[in-house]
């Protein structure tokens, strides 16, 4: 009996080699992410091989068999050739990748998750946005996507609109006043002005315009040592291709944390 077959959009998020040709992929496509057998993809008569790589982003034709995915005709729409050729960016990518990884899930729909990671490599690779700034954007949407978005719209202690000193608490995922919520709060991240604002536009504005927006050298520094922090906070664990990043950037976590008291 011939396998029903599928065609899929999808980027590749992980690529494991395995036996002598084959590849074992991780996909994420708008219905969630699928582990793919690319049978042959390394061998170099393959006519897959492209569309197997990391970022690779493709239709994909399926077919099942004792429950995998097998890959059985590919062909690539989108290879960001811009963020491969440099190898910051594509660190950062890889790190993108992996994030994206640890928060979506199978047979889940991901429509925009999916849509969130393409127009971020897209910023990096062809618009040439500030890399910070698309890291900061980039992790606090997809925190909002999955559930975990932080508020941010007043003082969660005092409702404040504007609060004074403003802190985001990383555990509780609020923002509030530096002097709200002593003895109350998690570890918070300072903020400033403008790295709320910055936030609360990535939060609650347009998804095509996540990444129009400038900041401030210091500002933006809030913001992404905020974001990173958040998603440490909110998904309990490190990412490897996060340190390597950081490591070829210069890139070092060294913003305060403040504890509930204020210290």
């Amino acid at each position: 009996m011939a396998r029903e077959r599928t065609v899929v959009k999808g980027i590749v998020l992980r690529a494991v080699d395995t036996k002598e040709s084959d590849k074992i992929l991780t996909v994420l496509t708008p219905g969630g992410k699928v582990p793919v057998v690319a049978k042959g993809a390394r061998s170099r008569k393959s006519r897959v091989t492209a569309c197997t790589q990391l970022l690779a982003y493709s239709e994909l034709t399926l077919s099942e068999s004792h429950g995998w995915q097998y890959l059985s005709e590919g062909s690539t729409i989108e290879l960001f050739e811009g963020v491969r050729k440099d190898i910051e960016l594509l660190s950062l990518a890889s790190y993108f990748a992996e994030l994206t990884e640890a928060a979506a899930l199978e047979s889940v729909e991901s429509g925009e998750i999916l849509s969130l990671l393409l127009n971020a490599l897209y910023a990096l690779g062809n618009l040439k946005k500030d890399p910070v700034l698309v890291k900061a954007a980039f992790e606090l949407k997809l925190m909002s996507l999955i559930g975990f978005e932080p508020l941010a719209d007043a003082c969660a202690y005092c409702g404040a609109p504007e609060p004074e000193d403003p802190v985001l608490d990383i555990r509780e995922g609020v923002v509030c006043c530096g002097k709200c919520g002593k003895g109350e709060r998690g570890l918070s991240m300072p903020l400033s002005t403008g790295a709320l604002a910055a936030l609360r536009r990535v939060l609650y504005g347009e998804a095509k315009r996540l990444y129009s927006f400038s900041l401030a050298e210091d500002d933006l520094k809030k913001l992404g040592d905020a974001s990173e922090a958040y998603v440490h906070a909110m998904l309990e664990r490190g990412f490897k291709t996060l340190d390597f990043y950081k490591g070829l950037s210069g890139s070092i976590f060294d913003a305060p944390i403040q504890n509930g008291e204020g210290t």
